[in-house]
């Protein structure tokens, strides 16, 4: 699912801007845009990210715009200047025409005036405060997203069962029909036949019955689609179930994508009628519409 959403902090060490954003993927892939003296708190943003979300192609960026010293903010580093002493005055003795360090190279010395810093432990709960809101609200624009394709899923399922309603009456001609094939092929396999009378002979007993069985056999899996509207119809109901309870869905509506599909193949390569074969089509059409948004869903 797509979502995005950044958020600022300000903390004693600085600013701190969180940005969030995703697009559509089967699995969660977390991508970090993190600078180097950060690179410490890249495990605990990870694993706050998974406790939330679920699927999506997502990045998440992490600046901080330290802030500036003011007033007696700045100290000098007492411990850094007693070693440049020292070590001026090994120098010296070495080389005793070597001039002596000034006050502005001490200054400009890194390390020598330094700023009040804040502890790592606490710039990581500043950090993880503000992905929090970040996520809250990363979590809401992709609800709202979800919002909208579970209608649009929703009025896919309306769509099939309003085909899986319409071809139902259709089972009963569908097994008249062939009812009245296999009388006929009977009769003729029986020697029975008007047409079987006049220039067939007639076979033995066994050779009948088996032929009997054939056709009865044939005829037996020729018609059952009935087995199929029915599963179809309990699948179309659980998906809307599904989608109307809410939470995690998408991989529990990824396997009834599955079973719907696999029904509708068997409803078309049974299909006895040119109705059930359309309908056959329409079907996997709406399956195929609503597995591309099931994808999408957490």
């Amino acid at each position: 699912m797509t979502g995005y959403a950044v958020v600022s902090r300000e903390t004693a060490a600085g600013s701190v801007t969180i940005e969030l954003k995703s697009v559509n993927s089967r699995f969660l892939d977390l991508q970090f845009k993190v600078n180097d003296d950060l690179r410490t708190v890249e495990p605990a943003l990870r694993e706050a990210i998974m406790a939330r979300v679920g699927r999506g192609k997502l990045e998440c960026r992490l600046s901080l715009g330290r802030r500036h010293a003011e007033g007696n903010t700045q100290t000098l580093n007492q411990g850094v200047l007693a070693t440049l002493a020292q070590l001026q005055e090994d120098v010296r003795r070495q080389f005793p025409q070597a001039a002596a360090l000034t006050v502005n190279e001490l200054l400009r010395w890194p390390g020598v005036i330094e700023e009040a810093q804040i502890s790592q432990e606490t710039l990581q709960a500043e950090i993880l405060a503000a992905l929090a809101t970040a996520l809250d609200a990363f979590m809401e624009t992709r609800a709202r997203e979800g919002a909208a394709m579970r209608n649009v899923i929703l009025a896919r399922v309306d769509a099939m069962q309003e085909i899986v309603q319409r071809i139902t009456p259709l089972v009963p001609q569908v097994i008249a029909q062939f009812q009245q094939k296999a009388m006929e092929r009977m009769q003729e396999a029986l020697g029975i036949a008007p047409a079987a009378e006049a220039n067939a002979q007639a076979l033995s007993r066994e050779e009948a019955l088996e032929r009997v069985r054939q056709e009865v056999t044939l005829y037996g899996i020729r018609i059952d689609v009935a087995e199929e509207l029915a599963r179809l119809a309990a699948h179309l109901e659980e998906t809307r179930h599904i989608l109307q309870k809410g939470g995690p869905v998408g991989k529990r509506l990824d396997f009834m994508m599955q079973e719907l599909n696999r029904e509708a193949n068997t409803l078309g390569s049974k299909a006895a009628l040119k109705e059930l074969a359309d309908a056959s089509m329409e079907l996997k059409l709406l399956i195929d519409q609503m597995r591309e948004q099931v994808q999408n869903l957490e």
